[in-house]
């Protein structure tokens, strides 16, 4: 492995196991916040053991994507300098007002979790939902500075220099709304999926069963409705990928030939040699109608994208597809759910639900790292699109790949602490709440 390969695993790495962490700790807290707004409004002890079994949950997050993202910083000025040299002044406003929504989030945390039965109830529960907005804007705040290198804005380059630099311009680039958009959703849809999956795995153990189905349920109806709403968010990164970054849509659906009623191709292997997806399922037209609105337009192919400016195809097609699926089957779950809550409730008493919501635990976050993948791999060759290659901005330091391992250890390490004090938590609730199948 060379350095510049180890220098990309480094940052895959550490971004693959940061988005997690960033995940739940943005969604975690709404989930807090309901269960409290219940137990405030109902006086249901149930609805505090859960908001209290909870905020442990989103301290430890807290903490491990305060470390995680800490690291990521530092390597982007370790990895690579000369993207910070120049992109630096351009895109570190939201940086900078991302560090001050951390401090928020940890100022109203450090109240929640220490404020119980201190401050007013109301107050108390507001400064929950603190929590949940600040960490919601952190990474609202960090995806504009990842949209701006996949849409450049705010400055002039003009003979190798970086001119007329616009912070506010950098920072509410074209491709800001659509990808915080599709994240935040994306997150609450992994994150409620997730959370559901275990609760609703301790309801078919019959431990603990009205505080378990009492959590699975908000969970659950976060996770199906962020579901449903995805393709909608989908559907508008699609059109601006469309027109601003017609290489990784190409990749995307290794599309190898430009032309008009371009079919969507559904899974396939793609055949560079050849320029062709074997064993695909191909609809006509539905390509063209969902870059342009129009079943007829005409879809950018790779034959229009000088070799050396193509994305690896196979990786991020493979990752588009990864994500579409597991979005389409979540998709599916949710309305069985709805349908369940509102016209079968008896399909709620059937293991069969519970054991898709449980088989479905792991797959939204397997959707975000697969939708990070096509987001970092399909804007290969460049770093700044168009305006910096990749290779460009590495560091010329030696011994790269020796930190690729020693991060790759530490990363492990942190997953598997993570991991045993979430299963510990979750082994403590029948001696903190009972252990009774019913309350």
């Amino acid at each position: 492995m060379d350095d510049f390969l180890a220098a990309r695993s480094q940052m895959a790495l550490s971004l693959g196991f940061h988005i997690i962490f960033s995940c739940i700790g943005m969604v975690m807290p709404f989930f807090m916040a309901v269960s409290h707004y219940l137990y405030l409004k109902t006086n249901h002890i149930t609805y505090k053991h859960v908001t209290k079994a909870w905020s442990r949950g989103v301290a430890i997050f807290f903490a491990t994507g305060a470390v995680s993202g800490t690291v990521l910083s530092f390597e982007l000025g370790l990895l690579w300098p000369k993207f910070m040299e120049h992109a630096g002044p351009i895109f570190g406003m939201p940086f900078s007002l991302e560090g001050t929504a951390f401090f928020i989030e940890a100022i109203a945390l450090g109240f929640f979790l220490y404020g119980w039965d201190k401050f007013n109830k109301w107050f108390h529960w507001f400064t929950g939902v603190v929590v949940g907005i600040s960490g919601l804007a952190s990474g609202i705040l960090v995806v504009a500075a990842n949209a701006w290198m996949n849409s450049p804005a705010g400055f002039d380059y003009i003979n190798g220099e970086y001119l007329n630099i616009d912070p506010i311009a950098a920072m509410f680039n074209d491709a800001w709304f659509s990808q915080a958009l599709h994240m935040c959703i994306a997150a609450f849809v992994a994150t409620g999926f997730a959370v559901a999956g275990v609760h609703a795995l301790m309801m078919l153990k019959q431990q603990s069963v009205d505080f378990h189905a009492k959590s699975f349920k908000i969970a659950a109806v976060f996770g199906a409705i962020a579901a449903l709403l995805q393709p909608i968010s989908g559907d508008i990164s699609a059109k601006f990928v469309a027109k601003n970054q017609p290489a990784k849509l190409a990749a995307m659906e290794a599309h190898f030939h430009t032309e008009k009623a371009a079919p969507l191709i559904i899974g396939g292997i793609p055949d560079t040699d050849n320029q062709t997806v074997k064993y695909a399922l191909k609809i006509p037209g539905a390509l063209s109608f969902m870059a342009h609105s129009d079943f007829n337009a005409e879809v950018t192919g790779l034959d229009q994208i000088p070799k050396e400016n193509q994305p690896p195809i196979a990786i991020t097609h493979y990752a588009f597809q990864i994500m579409v699926g597991i979005g389409v089957l979540l998709m599916l779950l949710s309305i069985a759910y709805f349908i369940a809550l509102w016209k079968k409730k008896a399909w709620l008493q059937q293991k069969w639900l519970l054991k898709l919501f449980v088989f479905s635990t792991p797959l939204g976050f397997i959707a975000v790292e697969a939708g990070w993948t096509v987001t970092e791999v399909g804007r290969q060759p460049w770093i700044i699109k168009d305006v910096m290659r990749t290779i460009d901005a590495v560091t010329p330091m030696p011994g790269i790949v020796y930190s690729f391992y020693i991060f790759t250890a530490v990363y492990i390490s942190l997953s598997f602490i993570v991991a045993f004090m979430l299963y510990r938590q979750i082994k403590m609730v029948p001696q903190l709440y009972g252990s009774t199948p019913s309350q």
